[in-house]
């Protein structure tokens, strides 16, 4: 069983940064992928970014390259989200989460736990 807590939302002005955690319980959090999500008021859930379980590999969405970095430090069971050059349209609740495999996860698929969110808003 795994647990997720993201923390670090806020509002932001544009062009401002924010650094999104996602803190996880469990042993066995270096065997899981870990997708950041998000939804904005009236759109689909969008996939951000995703982290293999060992770090090596990395997804972005072609939305936020450039400008979003996912990391992770599993000895302290937390995945971040670096927000930089944030945008109005980069508005929504943030969701991290957690699955098995890469790929299904890329596609929002496999996803085994996710956390309840974290709201970042970019004033313009």
């Amino acid at each position: 069983q795994v647990q997720l807590v993201e923390s670090g939302g806020g509002l932001v002005q544009a062009g401002g940064s924010l650094r999104l955690s996602c803190s996880a319980s469990g042993r066995t959090f270096s065997s899981y992928t870990i997708g950041w999500f998000r939804q904005a008021p009236g759109k689909e859930r969008e996939t951000v970014a995703v982290i293999i379980g060992s770090g090596g590999s990395t997804y972005y969405a072609d939305s936020v390259k450039g400008r979003f970095t996912i990391s992770r430090d599993n000895a302290k069971n937390t995945v971040y989200l670096q927000l930089n050059s944030l945008k109005p349209e980069d508005t929504a609740v943030y969701y991290c989460a957690a699955g098995r495999f890469y790929t299904p996860v890329i596609a929002g698929r496999g996803i085994d736990y996710w956390g309840k969110g974290t709201l970042v808003t970019v004033s313009s």
